[in-house]
């Protein structure tokens, strides 16, 4: 597998060629490497008991009681082999045990830093912000299909256009936050399945986002109500009195009926549209 430059994320584990070091840890359950080579080779990827020619991710579990080649920053052989290949410039994917978890659910997994033997003896460095339970990979725009099947008594058209309009509205929020210098993201595994998502300094933001295309509008915007309050409390619960969660109800146009803002700042939630997204 041709190696490229690394955006941060591993995108999947098709294709690659994977070896594991220490012990691997998945939803807080222990994988035994029969059962991560299993799950890998699930989703096709290559597996390879040591760091050899062609690895180009190296799933890092907990080293805890083994025997480490570097003790001042407890790197096992494999890592400090995945170092020495990015220090050629031929980057080598790190995944923890989490990330590891991500992929063979089909999610991506965010790449970790490794430190070099020059800046001290820290592990391999997770992502410091609390992000990372809640903003899975970049959100990409999805492709909306047209359905041809007439025999059906739902009306298609309408859905195609309201898929399709609801598409737009989430390119024209990626573009207008990219603006900002703000990277919008899909949910992460763990999370519930909001539209988009965002941090802004401490502030994480969950979008759900209404097309008001072919459908009624007051259906709509009340359904998306619910919806993003309900994605806010699963995560606030989840994560205690970590980040600030702020709900976002963003929606295709302007809403007809001028009530729908007042009702949105009573509950929390901050209502915005395309395409000038007034407030974000």
């Amino acid at each position: 597998m041709a190696r490229q430059a690394c955006d941060g994320w591993v995108h999947g584990l098709k294709g690659q060629i994977l070896c594991f070091t220490g012990k691997v840890v998945v939803d807080g359950e222990w994988l035994v490497r029969t059962e991560c080579v299993r799950r890998a080779r699930q989703r096709g990827a290559t597996t390879k008991t040591d760091f050899s020619g062609g690895v180009g991710l190296v799933v890092h579990g907990d080293l805890t009681g083994k025997q480490v080649s570097d003790k001042r920053r407890n790197y096992s052989d494999t890592l400090v082999a995945a170092v020495h290949e990015r220090g050629l410039g031929r980057h080598v994917h790190v995944v923890n045990g989490d990330g590891f978890g991500n992929l063979i659910h089909g999610f991506s997994a965010r790449c970790l830093e490794l430190r070099s033997s020059a800046r001290g003896g820290a592990p391999v460095a997770v992502p410091p912000d609390a992000t990372y339970d809640v903003l899975g990979a970049p959100l990409q725009v999805r492709r909306s299909g047209r359905h041809t099947v007439r025999e059906l008594k739902v009306d298609l058209s309408s859905l195609d256009e309201g898929t399709a309009a609801h598409e737009r509205t989430v390119g024209a929020l990626i573009k207008h936050l990219a603006r900002r210098g703000v990277e919008v993201h899909m949910f992460a595994r763990n999370s519930p399945r909001f539209d988009a998502g965002w941090a802004v300094g401490k502030d994480i933001f969950v979008a759900e986002v209404k097309s008001l295309t072919g459908t009624t509008q007051d259906q709509q915007i009340r359904l998306g109500i619910g919806q993003v309050l309900d994605y806010a409390h699963q995560i606030r619960k989840r994560t205690g009195n970590g980040p600030s969660i702020r709900p976002v109800l963003v929606l295709e146009k302007k809403p007809a009926d001028g009530r729908w803002n007042d009702l949105a700042q009573a509950v929390g939630i901050q209502l915005t549209w395309a395409p000038t997204f007034r407030g974000l």
